[in-house]
């Protein structure tokens, strides 16, 4: 993995500060280092094994073409999640959690259809054609579509996993995938149950430092994946074209060859 995980910068981030004692769930158990002040301090050797772990899966379903759908609709996450995926080119959700984005995904996509027919209708002229009070209720439509989903309007089928950050806050989107068997990789503070994800970073969930440090070691395992998946691409593209030209010169050879025989 080209991006090492130091137990050092995650502690600068302050990926190991926990929820205070009172509110931890205990099943969280194994992933605390101890307790300090009240609070619950996470062991943040565990924490990086675990992102290594998650990297290693996240890179191969990127590698594999597959979308990796991340969720935080948290104030501090919103921006930074925006930030990190949209620089991997995956979809993302930092609005409201749309009910039954994954197990009524066709419904989702026809409002996203919905979307670029009225970008169509606006190129066309149609729009130019429609009332000035239609006109505004298009605006508005289109205006709502596109803060809600637009972030995914480029993903045409279920996504490979999702990326989540916060399983309490964002548990309607961690039953959707666990109804679809949809792999989940979350950021788990000592507040949440591990036992709900696949993929479990032990991590603090509320701060932006925090979140930022931990999301920039994932996009850069998915940025891996996707440049492994270009140059396979372009390696088959090379091995197709050579032999199209082996085919080619093989053809030319034999063809000469008969030219030859019927001369004699």
């Amino acid at each position: 993995m080209a991006n090492n995980i130091e137990v050092k910068d995650l502690l600068e981030a302050g990926v190991h500060f926990g929820h205070l004692t009172r509110k931890w769930n205990p099943n969280m158990a194994p992933y605390i280092y101890m307790e300090r002040n009240g609070i619950h301090v996470i062991n943040l050797y565990k924490t990086a094994a675990k992102i290594e772990e998650a990297n290693e899966a996240l890179k191969k379903i990127a590698a594999s073409g597959r979308k990796i759908l991340f969720v935080a609709t948290k104030k501090q996450a919103k921006d930074i999640v925006a930030d990190k995926a949209g620089a991997v080119n995956m979809p993302y959700i930092t609005e409201r959690w749309p009910g039954g984005m994954l197990t009524n995904f066709v419904t989702i996509r026809k409002a996203v259809k919905k979307m670029a027919s009225i970008d169509r209708m606006k190129k066309d002229g149609t729009f130019d054609t429609l009332s000035k009070k239609e006109k505004l209720q298009v605006d508005r439509l289109r205006a709502k579509l596109e803060k809600n989903l637009g972030s995914i309007s480029d993903m045409t089928r279920l996504p490979g996993a999702l990326f989540i950050v916060d399983t309490m806050r964002e548990h309607i989107a961690v039953r959707e995938a666990q109804k679809l068997n949809i792999p989940i990789f979350a950021m788990v503070d000592t507040n949440s149950d591990p036992r709900e994800v696949e993929y479990v970073i032990p991590s603090n969930d509320d701060a932006s430092k925090s979140i930022e440090k931990v999301l920039t070691y994932v996009t850069s395992a998915i940025a891996e994946g996707l440049s492994e998946r270009k140059a396979d691409k372009a390696e088959k593209q090379a091995d197709e074209e050579n032999e199209r030209r082996a085919e080619k010169e093989a053809k030319e050879k034999k063809a000469k060859a008969l030219e030859t025989e019927e001369n004699e």
